[in-house]
């Protein structure tokens, strides 16, 4: 006679062979330890402090159960006596000088410290660059050792050495004499006047250079024939034409605040007449003079026009750089408009400069990412890297006898730009 199997009935209806299973009751998990207040303070929050790394956090932590009376205190609220009340926020109570992480208000950890970056200089007073500072600041930009700051003007000068210069003054000055002796003793102007043709010319041609040197050096700047940077070999003198992309630096432009720029310059000129005041210690009568002036340049890309390659133009960290860049008027007081704009005076102000009964012109420059320039320097080979650096000699222009000019030259990485400022540039 065989054995029966069990069988039970499920709650939907059906028959399952087997006894029904027997269900264990679950224990309730509830612990009777409350995690203790830390006033957001990691050093009190156990592994989340030594997760951070935070100092002051034993790392062996002895463990301990509050008592039933001490978890009620906790669990009934804030307690308004001394020994509940904060006097910190933990780290945000002090101030760290250091580059680690760094807790902001809103509980986020930075890499470095609260207001780092570059900064803008607006009087006595430093904050941050970008959202956090003021709408129509005219504050002054403060740039690292990256960028380069141009203190001087220009150097555009005649090839000529001093011994020649010397010699040519020692030969018109004995001429004189000689002359004048004759003249005297002969009592005949005829000796003079062949004097005079021959020196006359020569001062006429020297200064002639004086006025017109600087637009014959651009005219030979323009000329000078552009090369191919695939084939240019280590250490060629070139000129290369293209389109420029900012570097790691991007600048911006001092009152017209243009961004993404790879060079900036702004400067105020002062009329000086008959008894007026003095921009600079060189300024002369009847005459603009420079009173206040700031250039900047850094590192920028230029991709050729001729061969396509892109290369890294070493201007920053202090570069010798000649900039020709011709800068458009932005602010004219005259005599019949003496009304400044709030915007100037802003301009001013932060400048620390007069805003007392004066005609001024505030002229700016600028090279905007997009530009089409012409750079003038040393290629070099890098690890594969394609730079222009300055040249350590001077570039001279050599004679050009058909304008009645003699070498001209400049010094330094050659920067020029045609293209009009208030036009469109190629977007980037």
């Amino acid at each position: 006679m065989g054995t029966r199997i069990p069988t039970h009935q499920l709650s939907s209806g059906l028959y399952l062979s087997g006894r029904p299973e027997q269900l264990k009751e679950r224990q309730p998990t509830m612990s009777t330890c409350s995690a203790p207040y830390t006033g957001g303070d990691p050093k009190k929050s156990g592994e989340l402090g030594k997760m951070l790394d935070i100092p002051g956090v034993d790392s062996n932590p002895k463990p301990s159960r509050p008592s039933s009376s001490s978890s009620q205190q906790q669990r009934s609220g804030p307690n308004p006596g001394p020994a509940v009340r904060q006097t910190g926020s933990g780290p945000l109570s002090r101030k760290s000088s250091g580059s680690g992480p760094m807790p902001l208000p809103t509980g986020l950890f930075t890499s470095g410290p609260i207001g780092s970056g570059p900064i803008e200089v607006s009087g006595g007073d430093t904050r941050r660059s970008g959202n956090l500072e003021r709408p129509g600041s005219m504050g002054k930009m403060v740039y690292g050792s990256g960028v380069t700051s141009l203190t001087e003007e220009v150097k555009v000068g005649l090839r000529v050495s001093r011994a020649v210069v010397w010699v040519f003054l020692v030969v018109v000055a004995m001429s004189l004499l000689v002359g004048v002796f004759v003249m005297v003793a002969v009592k005949k102007a005829v000796i003079l006047v062949a004097l005079a043709a021959v020196i006359v010319p020569v001062v006429v041609l020297f200064v002639w250079n004086c006025c017109f040197g600087r637009r014959g050096l651009l005219g030979f700047l323009k000329r000078y024939p552009n090369a191919e940077l695939r084939g240019a070999v280590d250490g060629q003198y070139v000129k290369v034409t293209g389109v420029v992309t900012c570097g790691s630096i991007p600048l911006e432009s001092s009152y017209q605040r243009v961004t993404r720029c790879v060079y900036v310059s702004t400067e105020l000129f002062e009329y000086k007449g008959l008894g007026g005041k003095s921009a600079n210690p060189k300024h002369r009568c009847f005459s603009w003079g420079s009173r206040y002036s700031e250039k900047y340049v850094a590192d920028f890309y230029i991709s050729d026009f001729q061969s396509g390659l892109r290369a890294l133009v070493k201007a920053g960290y202090g570069a010798k750089v000649a900039p020709f860049v011709e800068p458009t008027t932005v602010v004219d007081v005259t005599k019949d408009n003496k009304e400044l704009s709030p915007n100037f005076l802003g301009w001013l102000a932060d400048r620390k400069l007069s805003t007392d009964d004066r005609i001024m012109r505030l002229k700016e420059g600028y090279i905007k990412e997009g530009s089409t320039v012409s750079v003038m320097g040393v290629v070099r080979r890098h690890d594969n890297v394609l730079m222009i650096v300055p040249s350590t000699e001077p570039v001279s222009t050599g004679c050009q006898w058909f304008r009645c000019l003699l070498p001209t030259y400049v010094e330094g990485l050659v920067l020029t730009c045609e293209d009009n400022q208030n036009s469109d540039v190629i977007p980037v």
